[in-house]
C-alpha cells in the first residue's frame, strides 16, 4: 500500500488479527503458560509472566527499531555491576553483551528485505577496533597465559570497542542523535549522583553493606567516613565517570541553544561534579583539569585561553600550595593527590619496580585477565596477581606486553589528535562544534585519569568512551548532515 493512499478500514487491528486461527493459538498458549506459572510458583510466576512480557515487548520494539539497542547498551552500562550486589549468582556482566549482540540480529532482520548497507562503519575507527579485537584473540594462545576463564573475565579490554564503534556510526548521523546521547548520559549521571548523596547522607543498603563487608570497607570507608560509589563498580569508578559526565555536560551546556537543554546540563554538570567530591576519588580531580584544558585549546580563543589557563592554575594553587576548606574530609583528601609524597603514591611507584624487571623478557604480556589481584580469583598463585597495577596503563602493559601498551596508546592518541584536529580546522557548524569538544574533552580527561586508576576500561566509562570515538571520527557526515538539514534538504526527524 503506498504512502498517502491507505485507508483506516484496511488496517489489520489486534482484534482483526485474533479471527486468525494461528494468533489464536498463540493467545491460548500464552495464557496457559502464564496460568501454570502463577498457579505453580505463585509470587514468583507473577514476577516472571511480567518479565517475559516485558522482554517480549523489549525484543519487538527492538527488531523494529535497532537503536533501541545502542541506548540501552548505555542504561546497563551504568547499572550491570552494581546489580551484582544484589544477584550473586547471576553473571550480570554477560546482560551488556547479549543486548549488543541482540541489537546487530535485530539490525540484520530489520533490513532483511533490502541490501544491508554497512558503507557507514566503513570508517578507520572500525578497522582499528577490528586490529584492537584481533590482538586481544591472540592473547588467548600467549605462551604466558594460563587461564582462558581469566581471558573472558577480561574480554570487555576490546571486545565492547569492537561491537560499539560500528554501531554507532550506522546510528549516529546527525547531532540530534548526539544530543539525544547525552540525554540518557545525563540522566543516568544525574541518578548516579543522587544514588551517592543518598549512599552519604541516609547510608547504604543490606546489599551494598554486604559488599562492603566482603573487605572493600577498606577502600571505601577511610577514618570512619564513606566514599560514595553509588551503583556503579567501586568508588574509583563513581568518581571518574562523574567528572567526565561534568565536563561532557558544561561544555554540552555552552552548544545549547534551548533553554530547557542548558538547564538539564549544568544541572548534570553540577551534581557529577559533587559525586565526584563524595567518591574522594584524589585521581578524579585529573578529568577535569585535562579535560577544560583540552577544551579551552580546542576553542582558540587567546582571551578563553587566558581565563581558562588562570582558573585552572588557581585550582591548582588551591589545593597545593594552601590549607583552605582543611577541615572539610572531601578537600582534604582531594588535596593528597597533589603530595608528590603520598604513601599510596609511593607504593604504586614500587609496585611498578616490581613488574617492569618481569615484563622485560614478555613482549606481549602475561595474558588478557591475568594482571593485577582481581586475577587471584583464576590464578590465586600466579606472580602477576599479587601485584596490584592500579593505572589502567600499567594494565595494559601487565597484561598484553609493551606491543599492546604501544597499540593502545597510538589507538587513543590517534583518536584523540584527529578529532581535535577536525574540530579546530574542519567542522564549521558552531552547535556541533561545541558537542564533539564536550566528548573530545571528556575523553582526554579520562585518558589522564587513567594513569593513577583503571577507569577506562570499566563500566560504564568505557562504553561511554567507545561511543565517543566513532562520533569523534565521523566529524565529516556529521557536519555534512547538518548543512543539509538546515538548508531544509531533510525532513525534520
Amino acid at each position: 500500500m503506498k504512502e498517502g493512499n491507505w485507508s483506516p478500514f484496511e488496517i489489520e487491528t489486534g482484534s482483526r488479527r485474533l479471527e486468525n486461527p494461528r494468533y489464536l493459538m498463540l493467545l491460548l498458549c500464552i495464557v496457559l503458560v502464564a496460568s501454570f506459572m502463577v498457579i505453580k510458583f505463585q509470587i514468583l510466576g507473577i514476577v516472571g509472566c511480567l518479565g517475559l512480557m516485558g522482554a517480549g515487548v523489549f525484543s519487538y520494539l527492538l527488531f523494529r527499531s535497532p537503536e533501541i539497542g545502542l541506548y540501552t547498551s548505555i542504561f546497563l552500562s551504568f547499572i550491570l555491576l552494581g546489580l551484582g550486589r544484589y544477584a550473586k549468582d547471576v553473571q550480570v556482566g554477560l546482560g551488556l553483551d547479549a543486548i549488543l549482540i541482540f541489537t546487530y540480529i535485530a539490525l540484520l532482520f530489520n533490513r532483511f528485505k533490502e541490501r544491508m548497507d554497512w558503507s557507514p562503519a566503513n570508517k578507520d575507527i572500525t578497522y582499528i577496533s577490528l586490529i584492537w579485537f584481533g590482538y586481544s584473540i591472540f592473547e588467548i594462545v600467549n605462551p604466558e597465559a594460563r587461564s582462558f576463564a581469566a581471558w573472558f573475565s577480561g574480554r570487555s579490554l576490546a571486545l565492547y570497542m569492537f561491537l560499539l564503534v560500528p554501531l554507532t556510526l550506522m546510528f549516529f548521523h546527525n547531532k540530534q542523535k548526539i544530543y539525544l546521547f547525552l540525554y540518557i548520559w545525563g540522566t543516568m549521571s544525574l541518578l548516579a549522583s543522587l544514588k551517592g548523596i543518598m549512599q552519604v547522607k541516609f547510608g547504604v543498603d543490606y546489599a551494598e553493606q554486604g559488599w562492603l563487608d566482603e573487605g572493600n570497607a577498606k577502600t571505601h570507608v577511610l577514618f570512619g567516613k564513606l566514599r560514595a560509589f553509588s551503583f556503579l563498580s567501586d568508588a574509583g569508578q563513581f568518581g571518574a565517570n562523574q567528572g567526565y559526565s561534568a565536563v561532557v555536560a558544561l561544555i554540552a551546556s555552552m552548544a545549547s541553544k534551548g533553554a530547557f537543554k542548558k538547564a538539564f546540563f549544568l544541572i548534570v554538570a553540577i551534581f557529577a561534579l559533587y559525586g565526584l567530591i563524595i567518591s574522594g576519588t584524589r585521581g578524579a580531580l585529573s578529568v577535569p583539569f585535562a579535560g577544560f584544558g583540552l577544551f579551552v585549546m580546542l576553542r582558540k580563543n587567546v582571551v578563553a585561553m587566558a581565563i581558562g589557563g588562570f582558573l585552572l592554575v588557581s585550582l591548582i594553587v588551591f589545593f597545593k600550595f594552601t590549607t583552605i576548606g582543611q577541615g572539610n574530609a572531601d578537600i582534604r583528601r582531594m588535596r593528597t593527590a597533589f603530595d608528590p609524597n603520598d604513601a599510596s603514591l609511593q607504593v604504586r611507584l614500587n609496585n611498578q619496580k616490581l613488574l617492569r624487571s618481569y615484563m622485560a623478557s614478555r613482549p606481549f604480556g602475561g595474558g588478557i585477565g591475568h594482571g593485577g589481584v582481581k586475577a587471584q580469583r583464576y590464578l590465586p598463585n600466579a606472580y602477576l596477581s599479587q601485584i596490584p597495577t592500579d593505572s589502567w596503563y600499567v594494565l595494559i602493559w601487565v597484561e598484553l606486553g609493551i606491543v599492546g601498551l604501544v597499540m593502545h596508546l597510538f589507538i587513543l592518541f590517534y583518536i584523540i589528535i584527529k578529532g581535535s584536529y577536525a574540530i579546530m580546522f574542519k567542522v564549521k557548524d558552531p552547535e556541533l562544534k561545541l558537542l564533539l569538544s564536550a566528548l573530545a574533552s571528556g575523553m582526554f580527561g579520562i585518558m589522564v585519569a587513567s594513569y593513577g586508576n583503571a577507569v577506562l576500561g570499566q563500566m560504564p566509562t568505557n562504553t561511554l568512551i567507545y561511543m565517543s570515538m566513532a562520533i569523534l571520527l565521523n566529524t565529516e557526515v556529521l557536519d555534512n548532515e547538518t548543512k543539509t538539514a538546515d538548508l531544509g534538504l531533510n525532513p525534520p526527524e
